[in-house]
């Protein structure tokens, strides 16, 4: 699940006024093959639902949002469906389902609901949105790193093209509607196309956001809802973009001493001599790329491959460069589309500094104090440069509503760190309760080994029982 960028903020309509989807007619849904994916899908079903681009006009113009199901087979006990989101903003969903049977989901919750995924409004199979990035822009990466105010200055040409092609493309007239609280009324039509009157939910890094906005606007509708690695009550905001320079200072020890045990890369043979490599490696490229790899793709690599529980592709990636050649790394498909939705969901939910100078100030700091990869994250981006105000207020994610809320999070996660998990645990109260795991990557729900994380999560799926208060899970051997 990768991350990336950023108004004055003029707000119409609150979150709960306008939601039609309680009283709309189902939708009738046909279940078909789905479009070839990225994993095997033998047992996956898929469907398009069409829902309205601006919920404040439901009869308007209509888009498509593409669902697909993992059905149960015990109707005995079946509970009822479990809504997925793998993260993003901008990452498809359709063959997560699938995705999750693959990495293990306890059968005893594959009995209980039929798992749905969906590829999220402007993303890929559903109707999608382009900025019409070219080659170039992607490669500049999501993460431009700046050494100085200079670099900032030139990082805003690059972002207010961005900004620009983004609304004057094709979808450019759909970019307002493009925001989490449509998505999570766009979950709330498939609940009511499904014929369910409650949804469980399991979602991970902007999917966490996602779904604590829809029990936040749709209380009642909510059953069991796990938030698998979180991010503050705010969403994908400014807050959460600097974030990411604490969450690689809290993985990246992990990685230092991986690298120190394994002197047969060559990277050092102690933690402060990984670490010393990682400046100097960085600091090299900079003066001589190696291919596209300079230094601001290096750092965001290593940014990246923190993700992981599995830290050896990135020693070999570092041990690849520091030999002087380039790592072969995968060119994902899509870029472009999930690049450009994920502006449209970043910007469109949140009105982002627009200053030029606030953002010089932020890198100075943030250099400072994130040294790893601050500079990087405290970098302007598109959103700073939004031609248009959100279109409502942000949702506020409260205390109101049932205490059905289950969150997990690994203590050094790099792209959620559990400091700003800790802020949605404070915005939620008695709702909700949280997980923490000793251990580090992006993921704790069956894509980290703890199992004293995984059980609770398995359990208030199955049950419904969640732990009395905070549970803590200690780090376990393997």
């Amino acid at each position: 699940m990768r991350k990336t960028m950023l108004a004055a903020a003029v707000a119409v309509l609150s979150a709960a006024v306008v939601v039609p989807s309680a009283s709309a007619a189902p939708n009738a849904l046909t279940w078909g093959p789905c479009p070839a994916g990225a994993f095997p899908t033998p047992d996956l079903q898929c469907t398009t639902l069409k829902v309205p681009l601006d919920y404040r006009h439901p009869d308007g113009r209509k888009i498509d949002v593409a669902v697909s199901r993992l059905p149960s087979k015990n109707p005995e006990k079946r509970r009822g469906v479990l809504l997925t989101n793998p993260g993003g903003p901008g990452g498809e969903g359709l063959d997560y389902p699938q995705l999750l049977k693959l990495v293990k989901l306890p059968q005893s919750v594959l009995d209980e609901y039929d798992v749905i995924g969906f590829d999220p409004r402007g993303v890929a199979h559903s109707t999608p949105v382009t900025c019409d990035l070219t080659p170039a822009q992607m490669a500049i990466g999501n993460l431009p790193y700046a050494h100085g105010p200079a670099d900032v200055v030139k990082q805003a040409e690059v972002a207010k093209a961005e900004a620009r092609q983004c609304a004057g493309s094709a979808t450019g007239s759909m970019l307002p509607y493009i925001t989490t609280a449509n998505t999570a009324r766009d979950m709330d039509r498939i609940r009511a196309a499904l014929g369910e009157s409650t949804v469980s939910y399991l979602g991970a890094s902007y999917g966490t956001y996602l779904g604590a906005v829809y029990t936040a606007m749709f209380p009642e509708r909510s059953d069991r809802f796990v938030l698998d690695s979180n991010l503050g009550p705010g969403g994908y905001d400014i807050d959460a973009m600097r974030g990411f320079g604490r969450g690689m200072e809290d993985r990246f020890p992990d990685f230092a001493k991986f690298a120190a045990a394994h002197p047969e890369y060559g990277l050092g043979t102690t933690p402060a001599q990984v670490t010393a490599k990682y400046h100097e490696l960085a600091a090299r490229l900079d003066r001589t790329p190696v291919e596209e790899f300079t230094g601001s793709v290096f750092r965001g690599l290593t940014f990246e491959g923190l993700y992981s529980t599995n830290l050896k592709p990135l020693a070999e990636q570092w041990q690849t460069l520091d030999q002087g050649r380039a790592p072969e790394l995968p060119v994902p498909a899509g870029a472009e589309n999930l690049l450009s939705a994920r502006f449209a969901v970043l910007c469109g939910d949140t009105a982002w500094p627009r200053s030029v100078a606030g953002y010089q100030l932020d890198v100075a700091v943030d250099r400072i104090r994130y040294p790893l990869i601050g500079a990087a994250t405290a970098n302007i981006a598109a959103c700073a440069f939004w031609p248009a105000a959100p279109v409502e207020p942000k949702v506020r994610i409260t205390g109101r509503g049932p205490a059905n809320v289950l969150m997990v999070q690994n203590e050094r996660d790099p792209g959620t760190p559990l400091v700003n998990a800790r802020k949605l645990r404070a915005a939620f109260g008695d709702r909700a309760r949280m997980v923490t795991a000793d251990q580090g990557g992006h993921g704790a729900y069956l894509f980290g080994p703890n199992q004293c994380a995984n059980t609770a999560v398995t359990g208030f799926l199955t049950t419904g029982s969640r732990p009395a208060q905070d549970l803590f899970c200690a780090a376990e051997t393997r």
